[in-house]
């Protein structure tokens, strides 16, 4: 038998890559490692599988080449391999749903949009003000995710903790906030409940993986980098 024509090998091996894309807790996998290297039992505890399942999806994913491993100690830890082109490649994913899938666009109209219908702030804009001086760049994630890596000069409080913590941050100074990408409710959340406090909030146009991928600055630990 001959063996398959260049074009078909390619388009047989993209469409494996489709395949592993395939599945919403992949999908959520992919964006919980865009923050930073996670274990098989962090990722396990933050998807609420069981660890059989997180490890046999984060095989799949590996097959792939979307994520890769390695060990420390006695962990094995999980990242993207390549990840300006995964986080580009999840981004693009999601620009085709909201464009052609009813049921994405019904969600986003129902929660995302109620919560903030207001443009968000480009990544450029942002850019533009941080070297102004004339905001607060919020990091809504979780403390652990945010020592991962963040924005420049980012101040960390968890959404949780936000309303305890309003004392923190300047009813004078505007204040974009951020999180794990577009898709992520701390950002609209962080943002509905500040406006109602009365300060002068937005959000960001998506997340820190997406800040990363672009090419922008970001503050991450050197044994990251």
């Amino acid at each position: 038998m001959s063996s398959p024509r260049p074009k078909q090998a390619i388009f047989e091996s993209l469409a494996e890559i489709a395949q592993a894309l395939g599945h919403a807790k992949r999908l959520e996998l992919l964006e919980h490692l865009a923050q930073g290297r996670r274990s098989v039992e962090d990722l396990t505890a933050r998807t609420g599988m069981t660890f059989a399942n997180t490890s046999r999806h984060l095989q799949i994913l590996r097959r792939t080449r979307l994520v890769e491993t390695e060990r420390a100690g006695k962990n094995v830890l999980y990242s993207l391999a390549g990840g300006t082109e995964v986080v580009t490649l999840v981004k693009s994913l999601g620009r085709v749903g909201e464009r052609n899938v009813a049921e994405v666009n019904r969600v986003m109209s129902d929660y995302f949009h109620k919560r903030d219908s207001l443009e968000a702030v480009s990544r450029e804009d942002l850019v533009s003000r941080i070297a102004d001086g004339l905001v607060t760049v919020l990091d809504v994630r979780p403390e652990d995710e945010f020592a991962l890596g963040h924005l420049p000069g980012a101040l960390n409080i968890p959404l949780a903790e936000l309303e305890s913590r309003l004392n923190e941050l300047s009813p004078d100074t505007e204040i974009v906030a951020y999180c794990r990408g577009p898709y992520c409710v701390f950002a609209f959340e962080a943002v509905a409940a500040l406006r109602a406090k009365g300060f002068k909030a937005m959000r960001l146009e998506d997340g820190y993986p997406e800040w990363k991928a672009s090419g922008l600055a970001v503050e991450e630990p050197a044994s990251t980098r």
